[in-house]
C-alpha cells in the first residue's frame, strides 16, 4: 500500500485479517458532526480487522497507510482452515488475537475509569467545598431555589440557619491561615452528628456556614441550631504558640441566625437576608447564641 492508500473503509464488509509487515497503518472513525477522530496506529507486528473474521462484523473504522506499507493478509476461510487443519498454528494466532484484544480492552477500561473519576471529581468540585467536604455556596443557593419552587407547588416549609464562628479573626491572627483551616475542618467534622441525613450543611467562606433544614418548622429549626451551637462549643483545639513556646488549648463558640420560609422570606435571597440579620443580632447580643429572624 502506497502512502495514503485506503485499506478498507468504516462500515464495509470484510473477511480478511491484516498484519503489518512494515510501515504504519492509521485508523479513524467518523463522529456525529462529520469530523474524523483518529483511534489507533498499527505498526510492524500488529494486526487489525480481526473482528470481521471473529464476529462477522462490518469494519468499525477506516484504515489507511500513513506511509508506504506492506501487509500480510489472512482471508477468513484460510483463518478457519488453519485453526482446524493446523491447530497449533491456529492456537498461536488465536492466542495473539486474544492478547491483543485483552490489551485493547484493558486500555479502554483504564480510559473509561479515568473518565469516570474525572467526571466524579468535576461533579464534586461543582457542589463541594474543598476544605471541609461540606456543600458549597452554589449548591446551597440552588437547593434553596429548588425548595421555593417546590413550596409554590404545595411543598412543606423549611428553615435556614446561618452561622459565624465567634472571634475567628483572633485565631487567624495568632495561628495563621493553617490554624484557621484546622479550626474550620474541626467545626465541619463536629457538625455532621448534629444534623439529619437530609439536611444541607454548607461552608460558604471563611468562618461562615449555612444549613438548609427541609421540612422543618421554626421550633425544630431553633432546636437544631442550638444543637449545632453546642457541638461547636464542645470542640477543644490545641495550637502551638510561637510567642509562648508552648501548646495552647483554644475553645470555640458560634453565633447563629434562624429563618423559616415563607414567614421570614418568600424567595431565596430574602430568606438568606433574614437569617443574616438574625445572625447579626446574635453577635450584637453577646455571641454564642441562637437568634430567630423577625417576620418579613
Amino acid at each position: 500500500y502506497a502512502k495514503d492508500d485506503v485499506v478498507f473503509k468504516e462500515g464495509e464488509p470484510g473477511q480478511e485479517l491484516f498484519i503489518v509487515r512494515f510501515g504504519k497503518i492509521g485508523s479513524f472513525v467518523k463522529q456525529a458532526d462529520g469530523t474524523r477522530r483518529k483511534i489507533y496506529d498499527f505498526e510492524p507486528g500488529r494486526f487489525f480487522g480481526e473482528m470481521a473474521i471473529v464476529e462477522g462484523q462490518p469494519r468499525s473504522a477506516t484504515c489507511w497507510a500513513e506511509v508506504d506499507s506492506e501487509l500480510l493478509v489472512l482471508d477468513g476461510i484460510d483463518f478457519y482452515r488453519l485453526v482446524f487443519e493446523h491447530p497449533m498454528i491456529g492456537l498461536k494466532i488465536l492466542t495473539a488475537i486474544g492478547k491483543t484484544m485483552a490489551t485493547w480492552l484493558d486500555e479502554s477500561s483504564r480510559f473509561l475509569n479515568d473518565l469516570v473519576r474525572w467526571g466524579e471529581t468535576a461533579r464534586r468540585r461543582a457542589v463541594e467545598d474543598a476544605l471541609t467536604g461540606l456543600f458549597n455556596r452554589r449548591f446551597l443557593e440552588e437547593s434553596l431555589k429548588g425548595r421555593f419552587t417546590a413550596m409554590t407547588a404545595g411543598g412543606r416549609t423549611f428553615s435556614l440557619v446561618m452561622m459565624d464562628l465567634d472571634r475567628f479573626r483572633d485565631i487567624n491572627a495568632l495561628y495563621g491561615t493553617a490554624g484557621g483551616d484546622k479550626t474550620i475542618k474541626a467545626v465541619a467534622d463536629a457538625l455532621r452528628p448534629a444534623l439529619r441525613d437530609g439536611d444541607v450543611a454548607s461552608h460558604l467562606a471563611g468562618d461562615e456556614f449555612a444549613f438548609l433544614l427541609p421540612d422543618t418548622e421554626i421550633d425544630s429549626a431553633l432546636a437544631t441550631a442550638d444543637r449545632i451551637r453546642r457541638s461547636v462549643e464542645s470542640i477543644d483545639l490545641e495550637f502551638f504558640s510561637i510567642t509562648e513556646g508552648a501548646a495552647r488549648k483554644v475553645s470555640l463558640a458560634a453565633s447563629l441566625g434562624v429563618a423559616s420560609a415563607p414567614i421570614h422570606g418568600d424567595t431565596a435571597d430574602r430568606l438568606i437576608a433574614s437569617a443574616d440579620r438574625a445572625l447579626f443580632r446574635a453577635k450584637e447580643g453577646g455571641r454564642n447564641r441562637v437568634t430567630l429572624a423577625e417576620a418579613d
